[in-house]
This record gives C-alpha cells, structure tokens and sequence, in this order.
C-alpha cells in the first residue's frame, strides 16, 4: 500500500510538473520562412492569390496524397477560400485582404485549434527576382494548444519545413511556367500596310533587348512631343541578320495612321510598308524563344519553295509585358514577305 501511494505520488508530482511546464510555454507563436524566386512579382502573386492552385505546390499534399482538397465557386482574390481533410481533422483558409502584387492576409482553421493569422509579403528585386516572404501566427493559445506544441517539437519545428518545402516547389512551378512556349506557322496571308515611326540601329545578340527598350522608348518621346498617335502595336523591321551571331541592322518602329513629315534633322523618321503577301509565324512565349520561331518560319519558305520579297521581315509584339507579367503568355507575330 505504501508503494501505492508512493508512486501516485511521484505520477502526481510529474502530471503536476508537466502541467507547469505546458502552462508557462509561450502564449503565441509566430513562424516565417522567405525565398528569393526567379520571378516577376506579379507572375508569383497570381499564383498564390489563387488557392485551386495550392495543391500542386504544397508540401503537405506531397507528404499525404489522399488529402481530400474541396474548393468552391470562389477561389481567388478577397473572399477566397478552400478546405482540406486528413487523418487529423478539417481545415479551412480564407483570403481577408489582398494587396496586388504586394501582399496577402488569410485566416487558418484546423481542428478545434484556434484561428491563425497567415501573411504573404512580396518584394521586388532589380535584377527581377521577388523576395517571398510567408508568415503564420497564433495568440492567446489555450492549454490544449500549448501541450500539442510541446508534445510535438513546437510549431517552428512543425511549420518550418512545410514552409520551406511548399516554397521550392512553388519556385520550380513558377519558374518552369514561365518556360512554356509555342511556335504556330500560320501560313500564308496579307498584311495590309500603313504608316510608322521609326530608328535604325545596330544590335548584338547580347544587348538586343536594351538597344530595342532605348529605342522605343526615344520614339515615343517624339510621337508625344509632336502630338502623333500610335496606331498599333511596337514592330522591328530587320534590314539585315546574321543567325549565326545574332548581329543585326534593325528599325525599331510604331504604327501611325497617316504620314507625318519630319525635320531634316530628326533621327525619328516616318515610313511605310505597301500591302503586301506574307509568311505569318505566331510565337506564344519568352521573345528568347524568338530566335527558334524564325528558324522554323524560313525552314517552311526552303520546304514549300516560297521566296522572300525585297520588302524586308518584321515582327510585331502584339501584348504589352508590362500588361502581361507571365513570358509564357506575351506573343510575337512574324511576318515574312514573300514573291508572288
């Protein structure tokens, strides 16, 4: 009998130990884990801001493939939600706040645990990367709460790594959608013609890009200045290429309605392209995939016997980037003029 007692004894000092131990355990908790992706800001944002698309990028998914996702009507934005259920009960999250582009405020329930606070930040980075930051906090936690935490390593220890894991995958899904792209030969059409303003520079395979956004950006000044109104989307016009090192002799050039003369002087001048019949190839994709549309397109004018016209080929960007942040979706059409 005094052994009895004995050991009850010592059970209630430990029961009674652990008790304290469970009481005196922080109050609130708060993980964060960031990632620098390789992404437009706006490509990364409009992913996450969507919760049909979490399933592919969770990590607990990946660990537990019979998760039972439910998603309803709405999914995206402000008033956003969606639920799961596994084998240790039922969640919710729900979107309170969304800040384009910039941030994200959700709400988390699971179980009879209570609600969490779950925060998205997104930073952009001049070399066009993002810093994403993902947060989640919880207060006021009662006993239950606490011991669960304690019992288990703590919520670091339990979020930490899903977090850290979610966030990989959701640089890879985000990077390699970026990667998509598709070369269409159209066939062959008419373009119908019409006025443009325009420069002639020269450019390398390795600074195209920058020469190009310089010199819209100096047509557009002039076209502003002088009251002259675009009539379309941005072109180049490509006097001369050389596919083997990318050098070419280009006109950067945007659409006007009618003629417009120009001082002698100015290095803005207006031209014209007659109605004339073409080659069209549509490139879907990064413009770094452009260099593998033209190579399709004149593989099509050698096979089909088609010959080039003296007027020269051009492509137009018929989006705006800046409009559309995904690569994956900006298109070039090509235009190849070609003999009758």
């Amino acid at each position: 009998m005094k052994t009895a007692k004995y050991i009850f004894f010592l059970l209630l000092i430990a029961f009674t130990a652990l008790a304290i131990y469970i009481a005196v355990q922080p109050n609130e908790f708060n993980v964060t884990r960031t990632r620098t992706i390789k992404a437009p800001t706006a490509v990364i944002y409009n992913n996450v801001i969507d919760f049909k698309n979490w399933e592919a990028w969770s990590s607990w998914v990946e660990k537990d493939p019979d998760m039972k996702i439910t998603l309803p009507e709405q999914t995206k934005g402000k008033g956003g939600s969606y639920s799961w259920e596994d084998k240790d009960g039922v969640g919710t999250m729900k979107t309170i706040e969304a800040n384009p582009n910039k941030s994200i405020l959700q709400q988390m329930q699971f179980a009879d645990f209570p609600a969490s606070d779950v925060s998205w930040k997104f930073k952009s980075n001049e070399d066009g990367s993002t810093d994403v930051t993902w947060d989640i906090s919880g207060k006021d936690l009662p006993f239950g709460f606490k011991a669960f935490a304690a019992f288990t390593g703590g919520m670091e220890k339990q979020i930490g790594p899903e977090y850290e894991r979610s966030l990989e995958k959701l640089d890879s899904i985000v990077v390699n959608s970026m990667k998509a792209h598709a070369v269409n030969i159209d066939g062959i059409t008419e373009y119908g013609g019409g006025f443009y303003m325009y420069k002639t520079t020269a450019a390398t395979g390795a600074n195209i890009s920058q020469v190009m956004g310089q010199q819209y950006g100096e047509i557009m000044g002039y076209m502003a200045k002088n009251n002259i109104v675009a009539n379309g989307m941005p072109f180049t016009i490509y006097n001369e290429m050389d596919s083997q090192n990318g050098n070419v002799i280009m006109s950067n050039a945007i659409p006007t309605r009618d003629k417009v003369d120009v001082a002698k002087e100015s290095q803005v001048l207006c031209g014209h392209i007659p109605k004339t019949k073409v080659l069209k190839t549509t490139l879907k994709g990064n413009y770094t995939n452009l260099p593998k549309a033209w190579e399709e397109a004149m593989g099509y004018l050698a096979k089909n016997n088609l010959s080039q016209s003296a007027i020269k080929p051009f492509e137009i960007y018929t989006n705006d980037p800046t409009n559309v942040p995904n690569p994956a979706n900006w298109v070039t059409e090509i235009y190849i003029p070609i003999q009758d």
